[in-house]
């Protein structure tokens, strides 16, 4: 399934300061939705952290990033405070923006099948179409490929 070329699911969620965030809020601008499995894991922490890094690149490119995971508010915010993050983080408890973007996935491991959030993004335009879905991503590599994609399209 891909959402490219498709007007972007709605969502309102709240973030690690219980502000609540809906894609709507964002109409006239570039959104980054990224999703991740979990709060404070390795993987997790350098997709957060690279982001953070590159926050002033995103914010010339006039992209807003909005990290997804369905960790709590309390989770996100020790997140945020251990990793000083400066984005906001959606807590998607219900798993309902982690469906309508079909991420919520069956995935193995050591030969255990569970249901967890596969590392996709989703580039959504200012008219608040997916432009770009990016799947399976590397944690290191994302944020860097994903500014390059919007300083070409911008």
């Amino acid at each position: 399934m891909t959402l490219e070329n498709k007007p972007a699911p709605a969502f309102t969620l709240s973030d690690q300061n219980g502000k609540t965030h809906s894609l709507a809020d964002y109409q006239g601008q570039w959104v980054l939705l990224y999703f991740y499995p979990k709060d404070l894991t390795p993987g997790c922490t350098v997709e957060a952290c690279t982001f953070r890094d590159l926050a002033s690149e995103f914010k010339k490119a006039g992209v807003q990033v909005l990290g997804v995971s369905a960790d709590d508010v309390k989770s996100h915010k020790k997140f945020e405070e251990t990793h000083e993050l400066n984005f906001p983080l959606l807590a998607d408890v219900n798993k309902k923006v982690v469906q309508d973007y079909g991420v919520w996935v069956e995935k193995s491991m050591v030969g255990k099948k569970y249901m967890g959030i596969q590392r996709d993004s989703f580039l959504i335009n200012p008219k608040g179409v997916v432009i770009k879905h990016y799947q399976k991503v590397k944690t290191e590599d994302h944020p860097a490929q994903v500014l390059k994609d919007v300083k070409a399209l911008a």
